[in-house]
């Protein structure tokens, strides 16, 4: 079955994206090559992919947009206090800190370029 291994980031100014998800969740960014585009490391955990950071390539979404595309949801294992540092980070509220029964605790974010993700510190088992 095909599964997904690798999610892009689109930034209108790749380095204030490059800020804020280290500084929010310890991502490293490494350019590649002589490319606008800087690989990401997720970390080093079993379950995760990698990504890429690229210039937007149009018009930046606008911070009143619903959501509109795959949403990266980030597992945490402390969701207020990752929701406290995005908020501080410079992240816009889009849902609340929920708990969902079965599921997890979650909330979900625009970053500073008003890209959608998700946090979920994860009650359920991940799957073999």
């Amino acid at each position: 079955m095909p599964r997904p291994v690798h999610f892009e980031i689109q930034a209108t100014d790749p380095q204030t994206l490059q800020d804020f998800y280290s500084s929010v969740f310890g991502w490293t960014f490494q350019k590649w090559g002589e490319n606008d585009y800087w690989v990401i490391s997720t970390g080093d955990e079993p379950m995760g992919i990698d990504g890429g950071l690229l210039p937007r390539n149009g018009i930046a979404s606008q911070a009143d947009a619903p959501i509109n595309a795959a949403t990266l949801v980030i597992g945490v294992d402390d969701c207020q206090a990752f929701y406290d540092k995005c908020i501080s980070a410079g992240a816009t509220e889009q849902m609340p800190v929920t708990h969902m029964p079965g599921v997890g605790t979650l909330a979900y974010f625009k970053d500073p370029d008003h890209n959608i993700f998700g946090i979920i510190e994860p009650e359920m088992d991940p799957p073999t």
